[in-house]
Formats: C-alpha cells, structure tokens, sequence
C-alpha cells in the first residue's frame, strides 16, 4: 500500500498543502457554500473514529497545525462537526491525544478528498476566529509592573477599597473559611476580668432570710468590644452590593499598557509574531527619536458607560513632553502586525487609546457572577481616587505577552520583546 503525506499550515485565509516529494502546492479556495455556521459549537466534546485504516490501494494525508484551542470548533459539540465532515468529504479525523499538541491527522482515499477535507476546516477556523468565542490568546504590552513602587501603590489602592487593614495578610474575601471565631473566646474573657464586688450579707434571723446591701454596689456599663470579623464581614457586605469584589481587580504585579489585542491560535502564528515584533525594533527606536519616554498616570475615569455602572475603571496616560513619540512608536508595531495578517479586521480600525485598566468586571470569578456581572459602582472609588497622583514611569520596552500564562516575576509570559531606548543619546 503506497502512502502520500501532505503537510499544511494555515497563514489566515490561505492553505498550503506541501506532498511529501515537494511536488505539490495547493492554493486555498472559497469557502464551501454548503458550510453551515452551526458547525461552529462550543464544545470540547468529541472523539476519534475508532477502527482500522480505510481500505484503500493509495492512502493519503495531511497533518494540520491547528492550535489546540481551535480544536473543539472543529469538533463539535458531541464531536458532530468532524463526524459530518469524514461522511461527506470520504475522510477520517484523526485528534491528537494531548491538549498540547496543535495539530491534527487528515487520511481519505485520494488527495482531492482530503484536500477539500481541510479546505471545511479552514472555513471553521475562519469563522472561529472572527467569533467572539474564541477569545484573545495574545497582546502587545508595555509593562508598567517593573516598577515596584507603583506596584505598591496598586496594592494599597485595592486594600483601602477591600478593607483590608493587614497588607501582610492573604485575606480571601470571596469565601467564608475567614470567619472569625474569637467572639466566643471573649465572652468568657468578660467574666474572667469582671471587676469584683464585696458584698456585705447579715442574717435577719435564724429563719435564713438574708439581708443584703446594694446600695454601695457600683454600677458599672461596659462597651461592646469591637469585633473584628464584624467589621470585616460589614465591609465586605458592603463592596458587594456595589458590585466590588476581589477578582475584579487587575493584579499589580501584570500591571501595563495595552498595544494591541491578537488572536494567536497555534504556534505558528505565535511565531510569525515573535519576528514580527522583533523586526521593527529598530523603526520603533527612530520613532521615539532614540530618546526614553515617560508617562504619567493621573486619577481615574470610566471606559464608556457611566461610573454607577462601571465595567472598566482605568487611569488615563500623559505622555511627558507631549511630542506623541509614544503613540507613534506604538503605531509602527500595530502597522506590522497588520501587514503580516496577524490582526483581525475591526480591531485594524481601532483608533490606539492607551490606558491603564485598575478594574475590569468581565474579570470577575465565575462564582460571583450574578446579574451585576457586567458592571460595579465606581462612584465612590472615584470619589476618593479621581485626582490620585499615580505617578511618572519610564517605558522600558514592548512585550508579545501570553494570556493566561505568568512568568516567575508574575507578569504575562513574554514571547519577545524590544528593548525602548532608557538613556539619552548625546548626538
């Protein structure tokens, strides 16, 4: 039995299908009109075709780099989608065993059927991809947690807020295992320490009736002690009915200004972005006219809305000097990473507004959704916090970051970087 093995890449919109002696070079073509959108499932769901290879005097294949997190679109829910696509394309689907792995199997009897086989996938991963249920994988960033005193700002910030009064202390404000117990112990702490009082008995007769004097007997009032855990638990009661909880928080230690959002599904594209970035290194440098720039945070504002219900409460970015380097060296890295087809068409139009997030709902836990999942009230906070004086940082470099994933210092994992110019150049 003679075997042919194709091997493909998806590069945003174009298939190429390379056979195993080089020969072949297989352009991608439109969409089937027969795709249905309902192929598009949110679902892990699925599992491989079990049974023997297909009975064939030639075999062919295709491997597909996919991306593990577009696997279960090609799925399907109850592995719907990829059992039609082997009934009408004449193909098995074979899913690899681990999550880590990004690529898929395509077999059928004849390299037309496979080829039109991975041409239904790549309508799936189109639409995928322009689907808000995929979320974003990636982002270009400029970290600000380098610097550890606006990290301790941040996290004094969020404990003023919290009412948390030991930065020291891990406190967990989403459960109730921090219950105090201590009022218990207090009670009985009362009567040890209860002031003693001698009083005076004279029996009256031998009938054993007692006579007793408490005319001399101080009359003594005790305040409550304060509790603790009350305090605590009020506070908490408190944040809550504004919506306010700890999750919804952005981590001081991933604090920075967002570049541009990408969706960055298998490693491929991962690093077609990594050269990308790297690339304009030296365009980035002349648009900030090898000179470091600085920023400065000032208060607080509402990113559309209103601050009652607040869905993303940032601090507003000054560029010191006001010559717009910054805005212009950011410009050049968005310019790149649209060129290369790394960047989805509406985010392409995006007007650039740099901000640094403090607070976002849609961060919030899963457990304490509710219907003010979407939006807190800031009115408060930004009563207190509308003119705070953040601060000025330098901006050090520009970071390809990894959602989801910290490196050891607890920022985004980093899949590379630039370096910005940090010392003046004397001409």
């Amino acid at each position: 039995m003679e075997t042919s093995l194709y091997s493909i890449q998806f590069l945003r919109g174009v298939i190429h299908i390379q056979h195993a002696d080089g020969a072949a070079d297989i352009p991608n073509e439109p969409h089937d009109p027969n795709f249905s959108s309902g192929a598009l499932q949110d679902s892990d769901e699925g599992t491989v075709p079990e049974g023997g290879l297909m009975p064939s005097v030639e075999k062919h294949s295709i491997s597909l780099e996919i991306g593990a997190s577009l696997m279960r679109f090609i799925k399907g829910k109850g592995g719907s989608t990829h059992k039609r696509i082997e009934e009408d394309m004449g193909v098995r689907i074979i899913f690899p065993s681990s999550r880590k792995e990004d690529s898929i199997i395509i077999e059928g009897i004849s390299a037309e059927s496979v080829t039109r086989a991975s041409k239904r996938i790549q309508a799936i991963i189109d639409e995928a991809v322009e689907s808000p249920t995929l979320d974003y994988s990636h982002f270009v960033s400029l970290p600000l947690a380098i610097h550890p005193e606006l990290v301790d700002k941040l996290v004094n910030f969020q404990n003023s807020i919290l009412g948390i009064t030991d930065p020291n202390k891990d406190e967990n404000l989403d459960s109730d295992s921090n219950r105090d117990t201590s009022d218990e112990e207090d009670k009985d702490l009362h009567f040890d320490k209860a002031t003693h009082v001698a009083v005076e008995l004279k029996a009256e007769s031998s009938s054993e009736r007692v006579k007793v004097d408490i005319t001399n007997i101080p009359l003594v009032s005790y305040a409550p002690k304060a509790s603790n855990s009350s305090a605590s638990v009020s506070k908490t009661s408190v944040i809550s009915e504004l919506g306010i909880e700890k999750s919804i928080f952005i981590k001081p230690k991933t604090f920075h200004l967002t570049v541009l959002m990408l969706k960055l599904w298998n490693k491929e594209r991962v690093a077609v972005a990594s050269q990308v970035l790297q690339s304009v290194s030296s365009e980035v440098i002349d648009a900030l006219e090898s000179q470091p720039v600085s920023i400065k945070l000032k208060g607080l504002e509402c990113m559309r809305g209103y601050l009652a219900k607040a869905r993303v409460l940032y601090a507003p970015v000054e560029e010191i000097g006001g010559k717009g380097r910054l805005i212009r060296a950011c410009q050049v890295i968005i310019d790149a990473f649209v060129k290369a087809g790394l960047v989805l068409e509406k985010d392409a139009q995006q007007k650039l507004k740099l901000h640094a997030t403090v607070m976002n709902s849609r961060h919030r836990k899963m457990k304490e959704r509710t219907r003010r999942v979407d939006s807190f009230d800031a009115r408060s906070i930004v009563n207190q916090y509308g003119s705070e004086e953040w601060g000025e940082y330098l901006i050090c470099e520009a970071h390809l970051s990894q959602r989801f994933v910290f490196d050891e210092n607890g920022y985004y994992h980093c899949c590379a970087s630039i370096p910005f110019p940090e010392d003046m150049q004397v001409g």
